[in-house]
């Protein structure tokens, strides 16, 4: 009970301003994630093209999948949610690297 009261106060003491802008603050920090993300993973595909090596590794998505939902799980983010997200990202670098190739 203790955590509500704790939970209620801060709320009242937060103005939805306040907390609009700490939304807008995340969200640029998700894009500043997502572009040095798409970064690495167009140097993957530049290593993967001239190793001659298949734009698609399976066991290696399976393996980003894997970690990004223990780390939902640690966070308690709900990992269906992340799940779809990591595989949208995953999907679009394919799309990208097939098309540089």
């Amino acid at each position: 009970m203790a955590n509500d009261d704790t939970d209620r106060r801060r709320t009242d003491e937060i103005s939805l301003d306040e907390l609009r802008e700490e939304i807008e603050s995340i969200d640029r920090e998700l894009v500043e994630l997502i572009a040095r993300r798409t970064y690495v993973a167009d140097t993957i595909a530049e290593v993967k093209e001239q190793g001659d090596l298949p734009t698609t590794d399976e066991a290696q998505e399976e393996a980003v999948i894997k970690r990004a939902v223990e780390n939902a799980e640690q966070f308690e983010v709900d990992s269906n949610i992340v799940r779809a997200i990591y595989r949208l990202l995953i999907e679009l670098n394919k799309v990208e690297q097939r098309e540089s190739r």
